[in-house]
């Protein structure tokens, strides 16, 4: 597992220092910090933690069982806590291009990235404006990624992602929706391991209560987008309202929602959970979590950072590793199928959409809408009505016991 430092003068060491505290950590994953062994210990030093690290220089130095700290740059680093400057974006960036040419020559298999501050980093001939981009211009070998945010109740993916507003509606194409809710069911049922993955898709556009009405984006490419998922057999729902969808709960019966821009799924996300989000990069060749924080300038060097939600984003990589290869394996050397599966028949009908049942977030099949109505049953099917009590049967004589049938003595021995 490569691990970057982020900002030297944030709190990215702090998050890894508290993160490894428990030497259990080390029976999961074998840790390396592409860092500065000369800023990793100002930083155990001045924060007090009893962080042990072995230096190594390149990635077949790494051993097993402790923490490995893989020098990206030997300079003298000026650390001055809670101030960003270039010299610590510098440092920054330079983890990271290591691990990305380390990445290249299989020397990991998960990336977890500490915090960065976009504003001080300057990479020649290449306008910064992330991690996620950054690794998607390096690794990404052509395809788009897409960040997908997870807290402990919900995962929220967007068709665009950090745009300006007025932006936003030119990018709501049927093929950009199509291609991101695709991208996404793909993500949940290969590294999720969600075997059929149920997906909300949010409105673009505001709708009054019960009206139904809908504008030129959800009649022109969402709609049609979710009608070309369904029918591939792919549980997308919507699309919906986001006031009644997060508002009423709706959102607790489906693996994930897909927003038509950032804020239209984050900002109830947060409401929703007091947990900071873990960004999970959908798309990409290698694992990759970060956290979706800054690098926390006004707590850095204080020693007063959680790092639960930096262990869980460690967590959930190592589990989507382990679910890739899972997922994966089977399909290297397929065989032919040689049976029914009948598994797969009670799959598709446990989640199929109901045509006929109403008062419930799963619409019937083509019949789109922004849907206002309240859920009851989520699909399942409405129970039978009452059958009628049976009458009671007239006692008859009881029958003449028959008789005894004669044993057959044990053989002598």
């Amino acid at each position: 597992m490569a691990l970057t430092h982020g900002d030297t003068n944030g709190i990215g060491y702090e998050l890894i220092f508290k993160t490894f505290e428990d030497p259990e950590m080390l029976d999961i994953c074998t840790p390396v910090i592409y860092g500065s062994p000369k800023a990793a210990t100002y930083h155990r030093k001045a924060l007090d933690l009893p962080a042990q690290f072995s230096i190594v220089t390149n990635a077949s130095e790494v051993k097993d069982g402790r923490i490995n700290l893989l020098t990206t740059y030997d300079e003298e680093t000026k650390i001055e806590f809670g101030a960003p400057t270039q010299e610590s974006g510098d440092a920054a960036i330079k983890a990271l291009d290591r691990a990305m040419s380390d990445y290249r020559d299989g020397a990991f298999d998960i990336l977890v990235n500490a915090p960065v501050d976009n504003d001080h980093i300057q990479v020649e001939g290449y306008p910064f404006h992330g991690i996620t981009p950054y690794i998607e211009t390096c690794l990404g070998e052509g395809k788009k990624v897409m960040p997908i945010l997870i807290n402990d109740q919900l995962r929220v993916a967007s068709v665009t992602d950090c745009l300006p507003l007025n932006e936003v509606a030119a990018m709501i194409t049927k093929e950009n929706v199509e291609e991101r809710a695709r991208l996404l069911f793909d993500t949940l049922r290969r590294d999720f391991r969600i075997s059929n993955p149920r997906i909300a898709v949010l409105a673009l556009n505001p709708v009054a209560e019960g009206e139904g009405k809908y504008g030129k984006e959800e009649t022109e490419a969402i709609i049609p987008a979710i009608t070309a998922m369904e029918d591939d057999h792919l549980q997308a729902f919507g699309p919906y309202a986001a006031e009644d969808l997060f508002g009423k709960g709706w959102y607790t019966h489906f693996d994930a929602i897909l927003a038509m821009y950032h804020d239209q799924g984050v900002a109830p996300m947060r409401a929703l959970s007091d947990a900071d989000p873990i960004v999970y990069n959908a798309g990409l060749p290698v694992i990759s979590t970060a956290l979706d924080i800054t690098p926390d300038f006004e707590e850095a060097g204080k020693n007063i950072v959680s790092a639960d939600t930096f262990r869980q984003a460690l967590f959930l990589a190592i589990d989507a590793f382990r679910n890739r290869n899972d997922y994966e394996e089977p399909l290297k050397h397929p065989l032919g199928k040689l049976y029914h599966d009948k598994r797969e028949d009670a799959d598709r009908a446990r989640f199929s959409i109901p045509k006929k049942h109403a008062g419930s977030p799963f619409p019937p099949k083509h019949s789109h809408g922004i849907h206002t109505f309240a859920p009851k049953s989520y699909g399942r099917a409405p129970k039978p009505e009452q059958a009628a009590p049976a009458k009671p049967k007239e006692p008859t004589a009881p029958s003449k016991p028959s008789a005894p049938t004669a044993t057959t003595a044990p053989a002598a021995q």
